[in-house]
């Protein structure tokens, strides 16, 4: 599952939430010293003085100079996000870097990116580029939603979206997963554990058996390299740059290893790099059961709707009877399309539903529990095509090639730990506070299978003036991750929305305050004085 909050990246109802689901070196220029590895001295060498800030040195030349072949970004006749940017006046581009950055001149892989231009090249400020979470989440299609949710002052960016890679429209990854996501809930049995445990190695075999030679090189670092790349060849100093979930994490990343070099930087739904990794969610119960609580307020409210109970506590109670019908089987749909799920999938679809409340998703979520109810009380059911197309993404591996790649950037950014018994005492450990989450946020999963990564993780030992955005109630990116990351940054600044359950606020949510904050810091590169708080509208 994906860390992407809903309306930028166009989430899918079941697949997304979660995975990480969603940092370098003395505090010195990128253009004057190197970081600490080899791949680092390849990717930050000394800088040439020709006005744009083009990479030369140890076989990077050809990256950071390379000419862009702008064309149309539709790829087919079937290609409908393609019509819909070329439409827009969005570009599309091929941008080449190396698959391994400590050997530039080995092989070589393709990063998309698309770019809508600035119209107001009067005022002009410079290029923004987008990253709407993951880890493995596109964003090829976002600049005409960024640019209307920038107002007035989108017209004086250059808006640049990408397919870090491997993903989306980038070089290609393929584990040959069945199913499209691999954050699934332990269940409520050891046996239902043990089968997870085979599951998970499955997946991470799978995926080495055919990818082996790529796997070592897929990764945050890398991705953050490629992004320097994207800058130099689109001519730029610096450039500026809006981060999502995941996001926060790679911008963060970028911030570290290219100190210098990055410009008006924003991080929505902030993780704290020491809190990212393969058991993202573990600690986050209390937020995500908050969640479910507020959901079960307003689905009470309806209970004419839904019929899932007439109080909060009546709908919890019902969300708890599905979820032990499921360890049973669900089956729900009709002929001839019928999906079953199990007490290891249901807690997965809660999970990526609630990180949004707004009435929108809260009535989809409530749809879905009240089919998920009448299946467990043995009724037969209807699904809604959104429903559906949810099952079969999650179920049928239709968005497996999207889950084995963000997989392969979690699990090859840190190591999980390995001994299956660790992961059930934890989970042992959480069912009795935490009987719904504690064994999905505890879960094994591909990475305790994985191939050790090849680098360290990325320290943060660069201050970045960043303005953070967090939300008191988000379960995904919980608020203690961007009080934490607010606090490694000193220069930054920290915008709370209070009083929402929401991952992912600006541009999204409607929230007037928070987005007339990070659009006057977007059009003046003035950070506030003070930290500011916003609070969420009544409804």
């Amino acid at each position: 599952m994906i860390i992407l909050s809903p309306a930028l990246r166009r989430a899918s109802a079941a697949g997304v939430a979660l995975a990480a689901c969603l940092a370098a070196s003395p505090a010195v220029s990128a253009a004057t010293a190197p970081p600490a590895t080899d791949r680092d001295r390849a990717a930050a060498t000394a800088v040439h003085s020709t006005g744009t800030g083009t990479e030369t040195g140890a076989g990077l030349d050809r990256y950071y100079r390379q000419r862009l072949a702008w064309g149309t970004c539709i790829q087919g006749p079937d290609d409908a996000m393609g019509r819909g940017l070329e439409k827009a006046g969005v570009r599309c581009a091929d941008v080449t870097v190396p698959l391994d950055y400590a050997d530039p001149r080995g092989r070589t892989i393709t990063v998309a990116i698309s770019r809508l231009q600035a119209t107001d090249t009067r005022h002009r400020i410079g290029s923004i580029l987008l990253n709407n979470g993951g880890p493995g989440g596109p964003a090829l299609q976002s600049p005409p939603d960024v640019r209307k949710a920038m107002k007035e002052v989108g017209p004086r960016y250059d808006i640049i979206g990408f397919d870090p890679r491997f993903i989306g429209r980038s070089t290609p990854l393929d584990c040959g997963w069945p199913v499209g996501t691999s954050i699934l809930s332990a269940g409520l049995s050891r046996a239902s554990f043990d089968r997870q445990v085979t599951f998970q190695k499955g997946l991470a075999d799978k995926c080495r058996a055919t990818n082996a030679s790529v796997l070592p090189h897929i990764s945050t670092r890398n991705t953050a390299r490629d992004m320097d790349v994207i800058r130099g060849a689109l001519g730029e100093r610096k450039i500026s740059y809006l981060g999502y979930s995941y996001g926060t994490y790679l911008g963060t990343v970028y911030t570290q290893l290219f100190p210098g070099r990055f410009d008006r930087t924003v991080l929505d739904g902030a993780l704290a790099p020491d809190g990212y990794g393969p058991r993202l969610l573990q600690g986050a119960e209390p937020e995500n059961e908050r969640a479910l609580s507020d959901w079960a307020a307003w689905a009470a409210r309806r209970n004419a709707t839904y019929g899932l109970g007439r109080t909060r506590a009546d709908v919890l109670a019902t969300v708890r009877g599905v979820v032990a019908a499921s360890a049973r089987g669900l089956t729900v749909g009709t002929a001839p399309e019928v999906f079953r799920l199990d007490d290891t999938q249901v807690p997965s679809l809660i999970t990526a539903e609630i990180a949004d409340d707004t009435d929108a998703q809260r009535a989809a979520l409530g749809e879905h529990m009240a089919v998920l109810h009448k299946a467990a009380s043995g009724q037969p059911t209807r699904l809604s095509p959104q429903f559906a197309a949810a099952l079969r993404n999650m179920l049928n591996g239709e968005d497996a090639k999207s889950a084995g790649a963000q997989s392969a950037i979690i699990c090859g950014d840190k190591p999980a730990p390995r001994d299956p018994e660790r992961y059930w005492r934890d989970i042992e450990r959480s069912r009795t506070a935490h009987p719904l989450f504690g064994p999905l946020t505890n879960n094994i999963g591909p990475c305790a299978f994985w191939d050790r990564p090849r680098e360290k993780p990325t320290q943060v030992r660069h201050d970045a003036p960043a303005l953070i955005v967090a939300a008191t109630g988000d379960p995904r990116a919980t608020y203690k991750n961007g009080l934490a990351l607010h606090g490694l940054l000193p220069s930054s600044r920290l915008i709370t929305l209070k009083g929402s359950n929401r991952h992912g606020i600006y541009g999204e949510y409607g929230n007037a305050c928070v987005d007339g904050k990070v659009n006057r810091y977007l059009a003046t590169g003035r950070l506030p004085q003070d930290d500011q708080t916003c609070v969420k509208r009544a409804g």
